[in-house]
């Protein structure tokens, strides 16, 4: 296996997608778990820029890394003064990493119409600032902005750009596709030609903005090139950039080249959502290797054959970079599907049980009335109880009633409801207040059977989300209504699925199925006596 090193600019350039700004904690836990994972150089950041990149150098000397090279990030000197008087230049310095990172202007266009000195100044600025951090005892990395841009204007003074950075010593020559704008095959005659003009190390940052980044990084992989920059996630600014969650694994199982340790690469889907958490972002669905519908599968044909042979729709095996088989119920699923669903949730079910049939088809009948279990996964082994008849209900809905008050143009909205519940023949009445009509529903319930099961004080209702399912029908139309509950004690999170053309109706059936998995799932004494009912009806069947 070959080896080349990969820089991560997710706390530099991908903090520039718009959305994410990291605080100073988010960048140097990141870092941490960066390194963990086997990253061989983190960029933290330009310190000439802001306060909060000049705090992150100084506290994140206090990490004690095992892998990680930490560089810093700036511009060549400034043009018509000398590198030393560049307040850019000694914030730099003062950052204190062993590795800096500069980048210089490659293409003719930038040099005479954006910063706006000559071509033979921009040379020499190139020069003086490799020169200087090499003569400070520094590893230096060049990024050649815009390179593949300015070889297309003019190729003679981008191959003069990156020549006067390694003849000034540069450790690292990197070439930016800064537009993100180049094609592979055209991409691959320009490397090919550095390659036989340039001895120093080289290596690629790629942007997305063609949808190329990735792509385009591994073609410089395979073509020899040392070291790949990019971000996780592909974070960055515009389309991102070159996203190491696809890259590295591509690399490391596709072409064998070692990047990671097989335990680190393990790690993988888990970083991705990190970093996502961080960013405050929901995690990419479809991502590939680590969005959660990567190893997601629907159809009952794909589902009968994965079970039997995993590699008939998977490309690999999940759990080489820590994700795992995800199997959905919709209407378009087979038994197969219902079958390993029910595993999941310990209930044993076999193909041939009249069961199983009834359960596909009333699956497929509510998912026709618009219902999804997806997301919904507790509502669906809910209604397996019910259909195997082992179902135990835990409370009955009496009655419930919703009140909104709103007084004048400028007043408050008022959300009141109560709810009447029977336990054991004994009933429940309680009101409660909230934000919304089901906010004061969700109160009202939980002050009902509090009193019967304490165990509830721990849910919380953590995501509520509403689909309009056919907007021609206007405000009659009907909705679908996904709520999400965790139990903090357990921290342990489920969804359940709500549908009617009432909003109140629609949000209490998903309210309802949330707090009776809950309670079902915190009572060990019922959960027993569930799968016993279970293990019993397959017994008999």
């Amino acid at each position: 296996m070959s080896r080349l090193t990969v820089y991560d600019t997710t706390l530099r350039d991908g903090s520039q997608r718009e959305g994410i700004s990291f605080s100073v904690s988010d960048k140097l836990k990141i870092t941490q778990r960066l390194d963990d994972f086997g990253i061989d150089y983190i960029e933290g950041g330009w310190p000439g820029s802001n306060p909060k990149d000049i705090e992150y150098f100084r506290k994140v000397r206090q990490l004690d890394l095992k892998h990680s090279k930490i560089s810093a990030f700036s511009s060549t000197r400034r043009a018509g003064i000398r590198v030393q008087d560049d307040l850019n230049i000694q914030a730099l310095l003062a950052a204190e990493t062993n590795v800096v990172t500069i980048f210089g202007k490659s293409w003719d266009f930038h040099v005479t119409d954006a910063i706006g000195t000559t071509l033979e100044e921009n040379l020499a600025m190139i020069s003086d600032t490799v020169a200087y951090f090499k003569e400070m005892g520094r590893e230096v990395i060049y990024d050649a902005e815009h390179f593949f841009d300015g070889y297309r204007h003019n190729p003679e003074y981008a191959m003069a750009t990156i020549k006067a950075a390694e003849e000034a010593g540069a450790d690292m020559v990197v070439l930016c596709d800064t537009n993100g704008g180049m094609m592979p095959f055209a991409l691959q005659q320009i490397l090919q030609h550095v390659r036989s003009r340039i001895t120093s190390k080289l290596g690629i940052h790629a942007h997305d903005d063609a949808g190329m980044a990735v792509s385009n990084s591994i073609i410089a992989a395979e073509m020899g090139f040392d070291q790949i920059q990019g971000t996780i996630n592909g974070y960055g600014e515009r389309c991102g950039n070159a996203n190491l969650c696809t890259i590295i694994p591509n690399l490391q199982l596709k072409l064998s080249m070692l990047i990671v340790e097989p335990e680190q690469l393990e790690q993988l889907t888990c970083l991705s959502r990190y970093v996502a958490e961080l960013a405050n972002l929901s995690p990419q669905e479809q991502q590939p290797y680590v969005g959660e519908n990567a190893f997601a599968h629907k159809g009952g044909i794909h589902v009968d054959a994965v079970l039997k042979h995993a590699h008939t729709y998977e490309h690999l095996q999940p759990e080489l970079v820590g994700n795992s088989r995800r199997i959905l119920v919709s209407e378009l699923s087979g038994k197969s599907n219902v079958l390993y669903k029910a595993r999941e949730h310990n209930i044993d079910l076999s193909k041939e049980t009249p069961e199983t049939k009834a359960v596909l088809d009333r699956i497929k009948e509510m998912e026709y009335q618009g219902y999804q279990f997806e997301g919904a996964e507790a509502s669906f082994e809910l209604l397996i109880w019910k259909a195997l008849k082992v179902h135990q209900r835990l409370f009955e809905l009496v009655g419930v009633r919703t009140f909104v008050e709103k007084i004048g143009d400028n007043g408050n909205i008022l959300s009141e409801a109560t709810v009447k519940v029977r336990v054991d023949n004994r009933e429940y009445l309680t009101a409660g207040e909230g934000n919304g009509p089901v906010h004061a529903l969700d109160e009202a319930l939980r002050k009902a059977l509090l009193q019967v099961y304490p165990e509830i004080r721990h849910f919380h209702l953590v995501d509520y989300k509403v689909r309009v399912l056919d907007g021609k029908d206007g405000t009659g139309a009907k909705v679908r209504v996904l709520i999400e509950t965790r139990d903090e004690r357990k921290k342990k999170s489920w969804g359940t699925v709500g549908v009617s053309p009432n909003l109140i109706e629609a949000s209490w059936q998903a309210l309802v199925d949330s707090v009776e998995y809950g309670l079902m799932n915190a009572n060990k004494a019922k959960m027993k006596e569930l799968r016993k009912a279970v293990k019993q009806f397959r017994m008999e069947g």
